[in-house]
């Protein structure tokens, strides 16, 4: 009994020395530092499947998969395995003038599923850089091509975007909060409105908002496609920007107006990719298949950094020729290739085979959809979407009019506060829930998740009236 309690007492003792050290020394990302440090941090110490424990024991369901990067759930032993395999040969050496195993096994998977056309593979650590990458090599691809085409150096863009916190990737994005304050820093890009048709600019229905938006496309295409050398654009769905589900066949269309105009086609498919939609990649669902595409989050299943931008040949062979002729793409990182990664990343991929990951899926999008609908009638609730095992429910001051909370109410928050205490970690977009669970969640994980994001969200309702 004294040893358990001395054991106890130490627990308590190590658990409140992380939380002053993780105040004293550590700058949270999307964080505003002055609340953090005045409440205790949760601090994690372990994972396993799609539970995470906090340093006093405290067990909790993964309700965003760790920001949207765990599939197969913490400690998936194939995965682990991998890692620990690559690291009795390498843990890594450099990509500039060699190559390694594993990330050539892992580029060759890649082009096997990837949509048809996308035929090399350039490696880097994370979304942002991934994008930008993508940005870099339409620029120069332009460029390399001569005459009036080099004439093609803007890019064309969603408000609502999110591809990162580059200062490139936040050029193309459309989150005011996120980049209004480093916009003299920003290159020039054209934006048009995103068909958000809960909440339609033009408060046009859909498909009228669709439609409306395509059109504003077509007219900046008509009017600057001869200095445009890209669309970007997340496929499926706008993520960061508010979990805005795009209308059915918008892709598509924007696919074959990016043909008929003669600028390339980019897809942000770090939050999309690798099964969150239902399908490996969500550009598949409408059979689209872009001129590059950027990918991480999900690549590694949740274990280590790494991202990949991928190219079709044509736009390769813009790249290629002799030494003196400077074609080369210059770009590159100490960690571009890292065995481990790509170790990991090879092991994801190998058990989305073995375990039909994308088919048992279906049944699980199926009972999400149908444990979401009811939160329809709930008096905080103004929207609820879905694609794929992504989850969104936006909450609302007036549920008539669609008015939203002021953001100092911290509505998004609160709820997710609630559910914290519940036992389920999600974090909001503002006030905008998102439920994205690992994919081996199973059906009784999955219920429990929904209603604790219900009873948060009722039990905050009945505190505001």
């Amino acid at each position: 009994m004294k040893k358990t309690r001395q054991k106890t007492m130490k627990t308590e003792t190590n658990a409140r020395q992380l939380m002053r050290d993780d105040h004293s020394t550590l700058w949270h990302p999307f964080t505003q530092m002055q609340e953090w440090i005045s409440e205790p941090p949760l601090i994690i110490k372990k994972g396993k499947g799609v539970y995470l424990w906090d340093i006093e024991g405290k067990k909790y369901l993964d309700g965003n998969s760790s920001i949207w990067v765990n599939l197969h759930g913490h400690q998936k032993k194939e995965i682990t395995m991998a890692i620990e395999h690559q690291l009795k040969a390498i843990a890594h050496s450099t990509f500039l003038g060699l190559s390694n195993i594993p990330a050539i096994q892992l580029a060759k998977k890649l082009i096997e599923i990837a949509p048809k056309g996308l035929s090399r593979v350039f490696y880097s650590d994370n979304g942002s850089t991934a994008v930008e990458i993508a940005l870099k090599m339409a620029y120069q691809f332009w460029q390399h091509q001569g005459g009036a085409f080099q004439k093609k150096k803007k890019f064309l863009t969603l408000y609502n975007a999110y591809h990162g916190d580059t200062i490139g990737t936040m050029s193309v994005g459309g989150i005011s909060l996120f980049q209004d304050l480093f916009r003299p820093l920003f290159y020039p890009v054209y934006k048009i409105e995103s068909p958000y048709c809960y909440r339609c600019p033009l408060t046009l229905a859909w498909p009228d908002c669709q439609i409306a938006c395509l059109e504003s496309m077509e007219k900046v295409l008509t009017n600057h496609h001869e200095e445009i050398a890209a669309i970007l654009m997340e496929p499926g769905i706008q993520a960061a920007g508010g979990m805005i589900v795009l209308p059915p066949g918008y892709l598509k269309r924007v696919k074959a107006l990016s043909r008929r105009y003669g600028v390339l086609l980019i897809l942000d498919e770090v939050a999309t990719g690798f099964g969150r939609t239902g399908k490996m990649f969500a550009s598949e669902h409408e059979g689209v298949s872009p001129d590059l595409m950027a990918v991480a989050k999900g690549l590694t299943g949740g274990y280590l950094p790494l991202a990949a931008t991928l190219a079709t040949e044509e736009i390769f062979e813009a790249f290629s020729g002799p030494y003196d002729s400077f074609k080369t793409f210059f770009h590159g990182h100490s960690y571009t290739g890292n065995q481990l990664g790509c170790a990991a990343a090879i092991a994801n991929l190998e058990i989305f085979e073995k375990e039909e990951t994308l088919k048992e899926l279906q049944s699980k999008i199926g009972l999400l959809k149908n444990l979401l609908e009811p939160f329809n009638r709930l008096d905080l609730v103004g929207d609820v979407r879905q694609t794929g095992f992504i989850g969104v429910v936006e909450l609302v001051k007036n549920k008539k009019t669609g008015e939203s909370f002021p953001l100092k109410d911290k509505m998004g928050i609160k709820v997710c506060l609630e559910a914290r205490n519940r036992g389920l970690l999600i974090r909001p977009l503002g006030n905008i829930l998102v439920l994205i669970p690992p994919l081996s969640s199973s059906g009784i994980q999955i219920k429990k998740m929904v209603t604790i994001l219900r009873e948060s969200i009722e039990t905050i309702s009945k505190g505001i009236r």
